[in-house]
């Protein structure tokens, strides 16, 4: 599966942004897909996750009640809805994609998109 990230800016503190990931193939239904973010300077964090049907969701604490993943499946495409935005959101988003269960682990996704970068100023 390819990803295609999407949606990034520069936005002021406390802002919103949704960002959009969307795949090629037929079976993106197959995958749990993940949101994952790199400051400058700073490893790769986890941000959330969504199971293959949108029917769960898995959140780093620190953006938990802020951020919100969600999936359509008929469109190929998972988005991340970023609320109330701050300036250590900053960093390059990537999507990702798994054949296994959801996860907050990296090296458990195997397909990556290429990152969207978001600015949050102060």
């Amino acid at each position: 599966v390819q990803l295609q990230a999407s949606g990034g800016g520069l936005v002021q503190a406390g802002g919103s942004l949704r960002l959009s990931c969307a795949a090629s193939g037929r079976t993106f239904g197959s995958y749990a897909m993940g949101w994952f973010r790199q400051a400058p300077g700073k490893e790769r964090e986890f941000v959330a996750a969504v199971t293959r049907t949108g029917s769960s969701a898995l959140y780093a604490d620190s953006v938990k009640g802020r951020f919100t993943i969600s999936r359509d499946n008929a469109k190929n495409t998972v988005y991340l809805q970023m609320n109330s935005l701050k300036p250590e959101d900053t960093a390059v988003y990537y999507c990702a994609a798994t054949a296994y269960r959801y996860s907050d682990h990296a090296n458990e996704y195997g397909y990556w998109g290429q990152g969207t970068l978001v600015t949050v100023s102060s």
